[in-house]
């Protein structure tokens, strides 16, 4: 049984058919978690229509042959139901194994930490790592390496005005970029250079020094480029992979016009290559395979993969962006079905946070919403509605159960309808981990 917490109160999730694998008894070596983060099945769904046809499928997610669904709902403060969530509780669900508040890193409603897949992963002697096309302290990588109160504390400065029990100055773990640098991932890749470059410890050993110099410091190899990071032979404790790609967020890979209230009618457009993006920008396959090539060997590996700007990009009603970041998770999980296929013992797990707002919607069709047409590789209108938010407002998440699909030791287990913190004890079980830690 797994035990998940709800408000104060302990509630028992049946976990049936975890640790069984496709080959047997046999537990996996080495797990890949892949999130698609806003990616719902309509997200889901217009990607592969717009790339690969009504008839088509992605090689990589859709090959995956156990497939099931996840309920992504959060609490409120006080233990309620909370049927539309974000990032940060859902992150947690799978990390820790616990439903919460929106807005809380690695912790309960109550505001007690739980420890998360990265750091169980750690204690048992296991490489780890962590890849987002987002900020690094982002809701979802943050989850895996931090806890506090608050998604917003991500720095030190700010966790004194957000977070202050989580302050180191006031006796706390300090920010989710001070945790990271304890917490000690042997490989993290994503944007985030800007807070590493700007901020300074306001307590503690490190006082005074910028947290790029402090992780330099610790022993953290900073890359800021591919061509960088292609140059890293090895990531370890000792001398573990820092990358830092971006300032905030990381490009996304394709650009076009967003939703506007009129744009079911407009001619349907093709989207376009993002000119913003350069080749000093990793893709999130090339990163997938430096962290599978500097994490591969006897002990065993966790990895999580995020693409990021599937909800960034769902936000902002901008069909392309959504469109592009998930074919590019497509890429980054045939590169991993290419490592699994050779390795023989890696489990691959692709799913999401929560669905995002899109809807695909009668082609040429003006909705209540903002409307975005794309013609698609067939040759066909393709008509997206953005219907959650107002013209220049943010778009809001959707509260449909997510999917999830699996390959390798341990995946049928993922199978009808689950409770998204069993992902915890799936990954768990898959490890051996000791989720009594």
């Amino acid at each position: 049984m797994l035990v998940v917490l709800v408000g104060t109160a302990a509630v028992a999730v049946a976990a049936t058919g975890l640790g069984r694998s496709d080959d047997g008894d046999r537990k996996a070596q080495n797990v890949i978690l892949f999130i698609g983060d806003g990616m719902g099945d309509s997200e889901l769904t217009a990607a592969r229509d717009y790339e690969h046809g009504t008839d088509g499928s992605f090689p990589g997610i859709d090959a995956l042959p156990h497939v099931g669904r996840f309920t992504p709902h959060s609490l409120t403060t006080s233990g309620e139901p909370d049927y539309v969530a974000d990032s940060a509780a859902t992150a947690t669900a799978w990390s820790s194994g616990i439903k919460t508040y929106d807005g809380a890193i690695g912790v309960d409603v109550d505001g007690e930490a739980h420890p998360t897949l990265l750091e169980l992963a750690k204690k048992k002697g296991l490489k780890t790592g962590n890849v987002t096309t987002a900020a690094i302290q982002d809701a979802t990588p943050a989850a895996l390496m931090a806890h506090v109160s608050d998604r917003d504390c991500q720095d030190p400065d700010e966790t004194a005005d957000s977070c202050p029990e989580n302050a180191l100055e006031n006796g706390g773990e300090g920010s989710i970029s001070e945790q990271l640098m304890v917490t000690r991932p042997d490989v993290v890749l994503g944007g985030g250079f800007e807070i590493f470059d700007e901020e300074e410890a306001e307590s503690g050993e490190y006082a005074g020094v910028t947290l790029l110099d402090q992780a330099e410091q610790r022993g953290f190899q900073v890359v800021q480029d591919a061509e960088a990071l292609a140059e890293v032979d090895s990531a370890t404790q000792k001398k573990p992979l820092l990358g830092l790609f971006s300032d905030k967020h990381m490009p996304v890979s394709w650009v076009g016009p967003k939703a506007t209230l009129d744009g079911g009618t407009t001619p349907p457009v093709r989207c376009e290559v993002n000119e913003d993006r350069s080749s000093f920008d990793p893709t999130l396959k090339q990163m997938t395979e430096k962290a599978l090539e500097l994490l591969d060997g006897d002990q065993g590996f966790f990895l999580q993969v995020e693409s990021a700007s599937i909800d960034k990009s769902g936000h902002d009603a901008n069909a392309c962006g959504q469109i592009g970041e998930t074919i590019e998770l497509d890429e980054a999980v045939q590169a991993a079905r290419a490592f699994a296929k050779k390795d023989g013992n890696t489990t691959i797990l692709v799913t999401a946070d929560h669905a995002q707002s899109s809807q695909i919607v009668q082609a040429g069709l003006n909705t209540r919403g903002l409307t975005a047409s794309l013609l698609t590789n067939e040759g066909a209108p393709l008509t997206l509605s953005y219907a959650t938010g107002k013209k220049g407002v943010k778009q809001a998440h959707s509260g449909a159960s997510v999917p999830i699909s699996a390959e390798g030791p341990g995946a049928a287990a993922v199978k009808d309808l689950q409770e998204q913190t069993e992902l915890f004890g799936l990954i768990s079980s898959l490890l051996g981990l000791d989720k009594s830690s």
